[in-house]
């Protein structure tokens, strides 16, 4: 579900709400309900402003990052040859086109 924020000029309050994307909400008192929280001595019909900011987001910087994360990179080395520099446990350093025994377990890494 997205995070939305509402503002409040009649307290100065800003409210993280989670809700669907189809829903709205004018009021303090529907955003408290959304919530969870207690409207406090602010007016339930009070009106609120949706805020836009930009989503923080977390995008690996590494190697070691993604290998961290469960991920796979391959990097090419030569035709038909690749380097797995994630490499975990068991698995090959070098992976090559002609040999399925080389191949990545992703099975194992992707989860359902």
């Amino acid at each position: 579900m997205p995070i939305y924020n509402y503002f409040c000029e009649a307290n100065g309050t800003s409210v993280e709400v989670h809700h669907g994307m189809r829903q709205s909400l004018s009021t303090w008192g529907e955003v408290c309900a959304t919530a969870g929280i207690d409207p406090g001595s602010t007016p339930v019909d009070a009106s609120v402003e949706r805020l836009l900011y930009a989503p923080s987001l977390h995008s690996p910087t590494g190697d070691a990052d993604l290998k961290a994360q469960g991920f796979t990179k391959l990097v090419r080395r030569d035709q038909g040859v690749y380097e797995n520099v994630t490499a975990t446990g068991d698995e090959k350093r070098y992976v090559r086109a002609d040999d399925a025994s080389s191949m990545p377990d992703f099975k194992r890494k992707v989860g359902d």
